[in-house]
């Protein structure tokens, strides 16, 4: 296979290799990487320890509760992974998963999926030495402002989130654009059968069968519930394109 004909490949750096494919061995993930449209590759970073119990951590200089991964060893992994993205012609992002990093949005999830790749460096402990973050000049995303136990469950959430993205992986590829965020607003309500449940109808306009009032309706939802809900979305929303495209559904 050329390298040009490599799938979009996720490189995971972690000391708990057997927690991948894990939920991304499922569902369209899952169907996606049987088909070859993404490629997912683990890097057991204890097989880079110098020692024969395969230590990957040490005690944090300064004193302090916990271990810290050591620059040395995490270092050695991260130089695998970059040679392997090489030997595939990639220039992939080297990304580490932490509390403290960029906030991960949609818009990164399209940059990412529009790549060719990504390295993802699975932190334990108290995290790893900053001086290999900072010369490795690897980015820092985080999932929220909470704390996990390591980043391998941000690691499966963040591909999950890549994936779904790339092209053939989701099976009506136009809902994509009706999602939440995709266009600054959370999305709308949905509804099914049957018409009326434990005596709640099904709004009335979804009934009608006319396009233009239901995406109206739709429209008008989205922007209600991002108003009430995230109140930093609807700011920027406002303030910037949607406004227009809110004025012109008016």
């Amino acid at each position: 296979m050329s390298n040009a004909a490599r799938p979009w490949t996720a490189r995971v750096l972690t000391i708990f290799p057997e927690m991948f494919p894990g939920l991304l061995g499922l569902s369209l993930a899952g169907k996606a990487l049987e088909r070859g449209l993404w490629s997912l590759q683990t890097i057991d970073i204890r097989d880079f320890a110098d020692d024969r119990h395969d230590t990957v951590d040490d005690a944090p200089f300064g004193g302090g509760a916990g271990m810290v991964m050591r620059a040395d060893v995490t270092d050695r992994a991260l130089g695998h992974a970059l040679e392997a993205d090489r030997a595939d012609g990639a220039t992939s992002p080297l990304i580490y998963l932490s509390p403290r990093g960029r906030v991960l949005d949609q818009a990164r999830c399209r940059e990412l999926a529009g790549g060719r790749g990504m390295i993802l460096l699975c932190g334990r402990y108290e995290g790893v030495d900053q001086r290999v973050l900072d010369a490795r000049g690897v980015e820092e995303i985080s999932l929220g402002d909470f704390v996990l136990s390591g980043g391998e469950p941000a690691a499966l959430a963040l591909i999950d989130a890549c994936v779904r993205l790339l092209p053939g992986v989701m099976g009506a590829e136009a809902s994509l654009d009706e999602e939440s965020f995709q266009a600054g607003l959370l999305e709308y309500p949905h509804y099914t059968r049957p018409a009326e449940w434990c005596g709640r109808a099904v709004p009335e306009v979804l009934l009608s069968g006319h396009h233009e009032k239901i995406r109206a309706w739709r429209r008008a939802e989205a922007e209600r519930i991002t108003r009430e809900r995230r109140p930093d979305l609807w700011a920027r929303y406002a303030g910037g394109n949607g406004s227009a495209d809110r004025k012109e559904a008016e």
